[in-house]
Parts: structure tokens; C-alpha cells; sequence
């Protein structure tokens, strides 16, 4: 079982942010890095909360990570190297390309199963008269 839990709060001016509680003994900061392609990223920071055992953590995204396609970023506990979370960030074209593909065969799937519930209802209202 993890000793942190993370909660997402808000991603604002290009700094991810979160708040990490800890489970069990409160008394040493949590030991969090996050990577970027197995490499970790710099100015990462934990700040102590008014909460006992919580802490805000503060991911500081650079500009040069920002690119077309998915930049996933993993959040981890670096005393025993448990992921936390993750986030990711997606741009570009190609990807609006395969959500809009996404969402026409999501829509034609949803007319199918309309259709069939129609079906069903017309035919279970025939067999009940």
C-alpha cells in the first residue's frame, strides 16, 4: 500500500499542482520526484500545508517539454520508487485528428444501441398485448 495518496488540483500558468497525504507517521516530508521519459525533471517542489500530513506539490512544466503528441509525466515515491500518478499533455493536430475519429465511432455506436433499445421496447410492448 502506498504511504501517499495525490490529489490533483489544478494544472495553471504551466505549473501542475497537487496535494500529497501522507498515511501513517507525518513527521518527514514526502521524498517525490517526477520524470519525463525516465529523466527527472528540475524545480519540482513540496511545500508543508495548515493540514498535518499534507503537502502541495508543485510541477513547474518547461516550455521545451511541450510538443505535438503525448508528454506523459509520472509522479513517484523516491524512498521506495512507488508511482504516485501521472499526467499527460496532449497537442497537435494529429491528435484532434484521432479524437474526432474517436467520437464519430463512439456517436455511430451509440445510434446502434439506440436502434436496438428501440427495437427491444417495440418488441416487448408486442409481446405483452
Amino acid at each position: 500500500m502506498a504511504r501517499y495518496t495525490l490529489t490533483h488540483t489544478r494544472l495553471k500558468e504551466g505549473i501542475w499542482e497537487a496535494v500529497v497525504t501522507m498515511r501513517g507517521p507525518k513527521d518527514q516530508p514526502p521524498q517525490i520526484g517526477v520524470t519525463h521519459q525516465d529523466r527527472p525533471l528540475e524545480g519540482v517542489t513540496l511545500q508543508a500545508t495548515e493540514t498535518a500530513g499534507d503537502w502541495l506539490l508543485c510541477v513547474p512544466v518547461p516550455a521545451v517539454l511541450i510538443a505535438d503528441g503525448v508528454q506523459t509525466f509520472v509522479i513517484s515515491d523516491l524512498t521506495d520508487e512507488a508511482v504516485l500518478d501521472s499526467f499527460s499533455l496532449i497537442c497537435g493536430d494529429a491528435v484532434g485528428h484521432d479524437i474526432r475519429a474517436e467520437l464519430d465511432l463512439l456517436r455511430a455506436e451509440l445510434d446502434l444501441l439506440k436502434r436496438a433499445f428501440r427495437r427491444h421496447c417495440v418488441e416487448t410492448q408486442a409481446a405483452s398485448i
